[in-house]
């Protein structure tokens, strides 16, 4: 009985740290970066991922990282090629960006799925701080964009 409570202890806290760990993004750099199906250059290109991109860190194995798309897919690219600075991609079609974090401000402009949006600061209750390229910025719902 107690190897069996043990276990199911060890099982709880498992999953309790694996929900706990939290995602890492970055964005491919200033030049597109190519994708590799394997942490080499002899490795099949397989993308060509546009400057701006944003990826999901999964592991970084010497000078390459692995990473995750917006698909779901996974890629190597080299370390080099990705950069800090937060970008975010819209999710839904006419994705409304306020003027406030709330569903009653006025709309500034509205973003296409796959647009690509500055992650400015998060906001708290679900909400983000957005800039578009051409300087407009706002405040976006965190579940119509991927990478934050």
């Amino acid at each position: 009985m107690k190897i069996m409570r043990c276990m199911t202890c060890a099982a709880v806290l498992l999953a309790a740290s694996a929900g706990a760990h939290a995602l890492t993004f970055k964005s491919v750099g200033a030049a597109p970066a190519i994708l590799y199906d394997a942490p080499s250059h002899k490795g099949k290109k397989v993308f060509v991922a546009p400057r701006g991109m944003p990826v999901e860190i999964v592991l970084t194995y010497g000078e390459w990282t692995k990473v995750r798309d917006v698909s779901g897919d996974l890629f190597w690219v080299e370390s080099s090629q990705l950069q800090a600075r937060r970008m975010l991609m819209v999710r839904v079609a006419n994705a409304r960006i306020r003027a406030i974090a709330d569903d009653s401000g006025v709309p500034v402009f509205s973003a296409d799925k796959g647009v690509l949006l500055e992650l400015a600061e998060p906001v708290s209750g679900g909400w983000l701080k957005v800039r578009h390229r051409d300087g407009q910025g706002g405040f976006i719902k965190s579940s119509e964009v991927w990478g934050e």
